[in-house]
């Protein structure tokens, strides 16, 4: 297997990369970070709906449309990333998707160990550290090759993080901000400014190609070549584009759910009653729900009624939804008039 550990790159090639060794059916490991920031919406997204894409081009902010699945994420230098590239067919490969994510991100784990973060695999994608994400993965299936990619999480800018989505107003923003950083973790967080100061790129990347060895073999050192740069040209000529990135903008849907980790994500929904419009904005945690604010223009006796709904649903496991608000109803006797379970369930989902 190809070894081509490039270190600091045009953003465009961080991507490109290891979409064009796909491409030429060519098995190797890439280790690279974006020379510029930028950002990368999953294949499936939305751009127009995940992305402030106006807020982007007055920053210089380029938009890159994957062809791996996931979510929208601001990409900078101060992430190093892993590329594997492996054919569809090579008996190192899992069967199952949940074994294939513990194997290989098995050499992530290794290296966050070494520094002495104590790092562990979670079901089904996740690294973190106690419940704290720290490094973000993805496979998907190009040409005849599965392409694994992730990152070592040196440090993250969480104000442009949340900057570059695009969100229903600025209180979300405010909770997505806060829910990203209690979920997400980094190296510098981790060890503290001091300690991780000691750890540079180049040294990362050598520990990150001693792991992958240790679960593949030894690899052979690579730079690019032409074929590889060629096909890179022809990917860019079509993935670069602004087209491409527009691919999927297509429909709109009245809400917004931005996954934080596995296992966490930060909700907004609205939903038209008869009795007005109501706004959720609202934690998933583990499958419970944890923050939940709940505002409109609807009527509710007593007023302090909403409050009490938003603190009895905090902490409830999000299939025993219903029941909660039947009970909350009789409980309390609060009236809203107009407003039944159902849209309170409709808004809540």
């Amino acid at each position: 297997m190809d070894l081509y550990n490039l270190g600091r790159v045009p953003w465009q090639e961080s991507q490109l990369l290891y979409h064009a060794l796909a491409h030429l059916d060519k098995e190797a490991l890439v280790l690279v970070s974006p020379a510029q920031p930028y950002v990368c919406i999953g294949f499936h997204q939305d751009a127009e709906q995940e992305v402030d894409l106006a807020f982007c081009r007055e920053q210089g902010i380029p938009v890159f449309r994957r062809d791996v699945g996931g979510g929208a994420v601001y990409l900078d230098g101060d992430q190093l990333f892993f590329q594997l590239i492996l054919h569809r067919d090579n008996p190192v490969i899992p069967k199952r998707k949940e074994a294939f994510y513990q194997k290989f991100l098995e050499a992530v784990i290794r290296v966050y160990r070494r520094l002495g973060i104590e790092a562990v695999y979670k079901p089904i994608n996740d690294v973190i550290v106690e419940r704290r994400k720290i490094s973000g993965t993805g496979a998907a299936e190009i040409g005849d090759c599965i392409v694994f990619v992730g990152n070592l999480i040196v440090d993250f800018n969480y104000d442009m993080m949340c900057r570059i989505l695009k969100v229903p107003d600025e209180k979300f923003r405010d909770k997505v901000h806060k829910t990203l950083f209690e979920n997400l973790s980094t190296i510098r967080r981790e060890l503290g400014e001091e300690e991780a100061s000691k750890w540079d790129d180049t040294t990362l990347n050598a520990m990150m190609a001693e792991e992958f060895e240790t679960l593949l073999g030894a690899m052979e050192p690579r730079g690019k070549d032409a074929a590889l740069q060629a096909k890179m040209d022809e990917l860019g000529a079509k993935m670069l584009p602004e087209a491409w990135t527009l691919l999927n903008s297509k429909k709109r849907t009245a809400g917004r759910d931005v996954k934080i980790r596995a296992g966490a994500s930060m909700v907004h929904r609205m939903h038209k009653a008869v009795g007005g419009l109501i706004r959720a904005d609202f934690e998933i945690l583990e499958d419970r729900f944890g923050r939940v604010h709940l505002s409109g223009d609807f009527f509710c006796y007593p007023e302090t009624a909403v409050g009490e709904l938003e603190s009895e649903l905090a902490g409830t496991p999000v299939d025993h939804l219903k029941e909660t608000l039947e009970r909350y109803y009789e409980k309390s006797g609060v009236d809203t008039p107009g407003i039944e379970i159902e849209d309170w369930i409709r808004v809540l989902s």
